[in-house]
Parts: structure tokens; sequence; C-alpha cells
């Protein structure tokens, strides 16, 4: 014990006393913090207006959609906590059928050239069989694919316009059509703790991604450390007085010490920045951290078990290669699982205590990042947290195992990678 303790110390040190540790533990959470909080103040201080043109041999019909828009847009505004929405100009165009065809060309440069967002091309309605007229067909050509809110703007308005039309026809006053079109106002009622709910949500997620980040860093860092040491041949000198479960075993205890640190130097300056004036003036009141207890100390627990279940693949990995190109082209026995929590990560958000979320949960490469998300966000039993715990540990225990055979016997190779058939034999050295 004395020298893994040793071996974990000299590891810990020699790290974190690097620059890169210094810009790092700076760096990420700045660039993290940036985008949290420039994200949610450019959302709330954004006001794109959108120019389009509606063409119709119905100039009324143009002018009824632009006025639509724009009560719409004030009616939306007026709404207590309301985001602004922008502002949807609309210029009306009389064309002949004579004209269509240039108009078409034209409308279609000036989208082109960035002067339009849209246009609306309303085509009037025919005679129906029985006298009465028909619908006009409406299509919308946008600037961009990805226009589907106006799209759907468009839509509502001209269903509101074309509704009042016809009970106009049908003798409604203007007065009495206009409140009878009223769109009806559901009051939202704020549930218990639903802000701290959000915040959590926020919160956990940001924690979610430190861990994702600093569990695949610092596993491979192990790695790393282990090629390091067998190009430059340190192990064949430090094996003459330590073993090599030993020196794996500090490798991996000295690079989870060091992410352990910068965890909670993160940790300690979130919870003291939430506690200011800065964030609330960066973010907004609405931005803060609400984490409890619990949630904190589970987050410890995922991460390191999370860590101790990749570092000793990682380990693994390190003495089964000779160089980093080598390395790169084995790191996705990493990537993957933690590429299907990113995959899965808002389904478990929206449904944490769901059929998706639970399994997967269970599931040792998947637990420590998944788990943690059903523990602050959900409500998973008492036993299924003991379970994922054990299921983990025993995990780990395994991998642990394998790999210290697979170091013990592969730190001391060079030259060819070694394949299936010669690691098979490695687990049988004594």
């Amino acid at each position: 014990m004395h020298n893994v303790w040793l071996i974990a110390r000299r590891e810990y040190l020699e790290r974190i006393r690097t620059r890169g540790f210094l810009v790092t533990t700076v760096l990420i959470p700045v660039i993290m913090g940036g985008f949290l909080f420039g994200s949610t103040f450019l959302a709330s201080k954004v006001n794109s207006d959108t120019h389009i043109a509606v063409v119709s041999s119905d100039p009324q019909l143009a002018l009824d959609l632009q006025a639509e828009l724009e009560r719409s847009r004030q009616t939306a505004d007026a709404r207590p906590g309301a985001a602004r929405r922008s502002r949807i100009t609309v210029d009306a165009m009389d064309v002949g059928p004579q004209d269509a065809q240039s108009t078409r060309a034209t409308l279609d440069q000036e989208l082109d050239a960035g002067e339009l967002d849209g246009y609306l091309w309303i085509t009037p309605g025919t005679v129906a069989p029985d006298g009465g007229p028909t619908r006009p067909a409406f299509s919308y050509t946008p600037r961009s694919s990805g226009q589907t809110s106006i799209r759907t703007t468009l839509a509502t308005a001209l269903g509101t316009v074309l509704m009042r039309e016809q009970l106009t026809h049908r003798g409604i006053v203007v007065t009495d059509a206009d409140s009878m079109l009223q769109p009806v106002e559901i009051q939202t009622a704020p549930a218990p703790r639903r802000q701290d709910r959000q915040s959590a949500e926020i919160s956990v997620t940001v924690l979610f991604f430190l861990m994702y980040m600093v569990i695949m860093l610092y596993g491979m860092n192990v790695a790393r450390s282990i090629i390091e040491e067998k190009t430059s041949r340190v192990f064949e000198v430090m094996l003459a007085t330590i073993r090599p479960e030993e020196m794996m075993a500090g490798k991996i205890i000295g690079v989870g010490s060091v992410g352990l640190t910068q965890v909670g130097i993160w940790l300690a300056a979130g919870l003291l920045l939430s506690g200011s004036s800065i964030a609330a003036n960066l973010g907004g009141q609405s931005v803060h951290v609400a984490l409890t207890a619990a949630q904190v100390v589970f987050f410890f627990v995922y991460f390191i078990l999370g860590y101790l279940f990749y570092s000793s693949i990682a380990a693994a990995l390190g003495a089964m290669t000779n160089s980093e190109q080598e390395l790169q082209q084995l790191n996705m026995f990493l990537v993957l699982p933690l590429a299907v929590c990113f995959i899965t990560l808002e389904s478990v958000l929206t449904s944490p205590d769901g059929t998706l979320a639970r399994t997967l949960a269970l599931i040792p490469p998947f637990t420590p990042l998944l788990m943690y998300l059903r523990v602050s966000l959900g409500h998973p039993a008492r036993w299924e947290v003991g379970l994922s715990i054990a299921l983990t540990s025993v995990s780990i225990y395994a991998i642990i195992w394998v790999t210290s055979r697979i170091y013990r016997v592969g730190v001391l190779m060079y030259g060819k990678r070694p394949n299936l058939p010669e690691i098979l034999r490695w687990l049988k050295y004594s």
C-alpha cells in the first residue's frame, strides 16, 4: 500500500503543478458558463423582424392579414412573462394573371439577395358547384427551410382572417366577430417549486457534462501516462521495486484525485457565483444554481464509480498499445458508451422514471451518468440506487481483475500491438 501511495502522490503532484491543469480549471467553466449565460442573455434580447411579401388579387385580404399579424403579436407581448415576439412586416402586392411569372422571378431574386424572408402567394378561389366561393389556395416560399414558426403563424392568422370574413358575410357585426375570434387565454399557475425544478434541471445537466468531460479526459490521461512511460522505458526501472498492480492502482488513484480536485474547485466556484449578483446580471433572475446536498453527494459517488470504470479500461488500452496513434484507434471502447448516454440524455431528462431510463441506468457503462440524472431529477426506488451502485462496483472489480493481468504483461511488451489470442494468454498467467 505504501508503494501505491507513492505512485499516486507522484501522479497527483506532477499533474496539478502543470500549466495545463491551471488553464483547464479556469477555461472549461468559463466556456460553459459563457455558453449558458450567453445563450440565455441573447435569447432574451433577440429581436429579429421578418419581412415577407403577400401576393394576392384581393388587396384587402393582404391588408387584413397584416393587421391580424400585428394584433396577435401585440396580444402575445402583453401576456405577463412572455418573451417579445418578432414583428412580421407584410408588403401587399396586387398582381394579375399575366404578370404572375415575372413577379415570381422578381420575388425569387429578392429572396436570394436577402431582401425578403419569404413570400406568400394567394390564388383566388373558384366558384363551387353549389354556386358559392371556394377557399383560396396559399403557397409560402421561405428563404430558409427552418422558418416553420413563420409558416405556422401565417396559417393561424389566415385562418382567423378567413373566419372573420365568413362571419361578416353572414351578417355578423365586425365587433361581434372580433369578440368571437379572440384567442382563449389560459393563465399558467406555477406548480410548487417549479422554478427550483427548472433550475435543478439546468444545474444537473451542467454537472452531467462536467462528469462526461472529466471521466473521458482523465481516463484517457491514465492511458497516455502509461504510453509515455513505456516509451521512455521508465517502467523497466520502476518494476524492479514495485509490482505492476501497485503501479496501475497508484496511477488510477493519482489521476482520479486530480479530477476530483478540479471538479471540487468548479463546484465551489459555481456555488459562490450563484450566491452573488453576477449570475443574475448576466443571465437574468431565472438563472441560478439549485442543488441539494444529496445531489452533490451522489455526483461525487457516481463520478468516482464512472472514473474507476473507464480509467481501468483505459489502463488496459494503454498497456496494450505503444503509441498515441494506436490508442486513438482503440478509444472507441471509451467513447461509445458515453455517446449512448449523450444520445439518450433528452429522453432521460424528459422522463427520468420511464422504462428506457430505468433500464439503461442499471447497465454499468451507463450507470454513472444516467443514474445520476435519475437520482437528481426522478424518483428511483432505493433498491434501484443500491443495485446500480452494486452492479457498477462488481463490474469495476471484474474490469480491474482483467486489467491488472493485461497490465502486468502489457507494460513490458514493445513492438506490434497484441491480438486477441495473445491477450487471452496474458489473462492465464499467474
